[in-house]
Formats: C-alpha cells, sequence, structure tokens
C-alpha cells in the first residue's frame, strides 16, 4: 500500500507584495495516480485559495515547467502523475497566480509513506495532512468590507521579511 505515496512540504514564501518572515506551511500527501494538476488544486486549498481562477505553474532546478497556461509547456500537467517528476528530496516551486505571484518552495519530504498511516484513510485526491501558520488573503484583505488597501493603523500585518509578523510588531 505504500508503493508510490510520498509526501511534499509545501512553505508560502511570497505573494501579493509580502515576503513572509514566518512562513506558513503544509505537508501534502500524494499518491501514485495523483497527477500535477491534482497536487497543484489541493495545495489551492489547503492554503485557502478560493478564487482559482489564476494562471499557476510547477517549476523544477531543471528549468521544465508545468501549469497553466498549458499551451506553453510540452506535456499538459493533467496526464503527468506528480510521482514521474519527482523524487526524495528534490525542490521544486509552485506559483499560484502568475500576476501576484504567490510562490510556494516545495521540496518531496518523504517517499513509500503509508497513507492509513499519515492520513487515516486513502485519499482520492492529495490532501494536507499537516500545517503550521498563518495564511495571508489572497487579495489582502483583513476583515469584511476591507479593500486589501493598506491600513494606515496597521502597515505591515503579516511581515516583510525584517522583523515584522503576524501581529504587526518588530
Amino acid at each position: 500500500m505504500t508503493e508510490g505515496w510520498f509526501t511534499v512540504r509545501v512553505e508560502l514564501e511570497s505573494g501579493g507584495g509580502l515576503r513572509l518572515r514566518w512562513r506558513p506551511g503544509r505537508i501534502m500527501l500524494v499518491g501514485p495516480r495523483h497527477t500535477l494538476k491534482d497536487l497543484a488544486e489541493a495545495i489551492d486549498q489547503a492554503f485557502a485559495r478560493w478564487d482559482i481562477s489564476h494562471l499557476h505553474e510547477f517549476e523544477f532546478p531543471d528549468g521544465r515547467c508545468y501549469g497553466l497556461p498549458d499551451d506553453e509547456y510540452g506535456m499538459h500537467y493533467t496526464l503527468i502523475k506528480a510521482g514521474s517528476v519527482m523524487v526524495e528530496g528534490d525542490p521544486f516551486t509552485y506559483v499560484f497566480d502568475l500576476g501576484d505571484n504567490w510562490k510556494h518552495n516545495c521540496r518531496v519530504f518523504q517517499t513509500n509513506v503509508d497513507p492509513r498511516e499519515e492520513a487515516g484513510i486513502t485519499p482520492r485526491k492529495p490532501i494536507a495532512v499537516w500545517g503550521w501558520g498563518w495564511i495571508p488573503d489572497q487579495y489582502g484583505r483583513r476583515w469584511d468590507g476591507h479593500t486589501g488597501e493598506d491600513d494606515p493603523e496597521d502597515n505591515n500585518p503579516v511581515g516583510d521579511g525584517h522583523g515584522a509578523g503576524p501581529s504587526g510588531g518588530k
């Protein structure tokens, strides 16, 4: 049951003009039949993306890229099994919304894991099995009715890589 199952550590580095000092992350459980498209959708869900109509891509250190728009890449990412392009320890990036550039640093964390031990089930799609950190809204909104524009009372609520964090303090 463990053959072909693996976990991917995913950390949100930046996006929407923010560089996150304390990077939120997720451990994703991925199976032998799951495609790169399945993994992209699972990452988007795990990082609270609700407007998923944006372009996105996986990029590997050797320059291979897969994602949307798929006509710019070789093989369509709905056909590529995630496990066929990933090896334990290998880093890669996932970028959601090529305009706001939500960059996730990813690494194949463990291979040959038992999905029932990790998640209690054998999932049909990749799922998050562990997570940490505060996830910023994809449009920078912090409360109902907020437009995502800067609030003069709190000019850095999520951290800029220079000391400020989720509380906004330095």
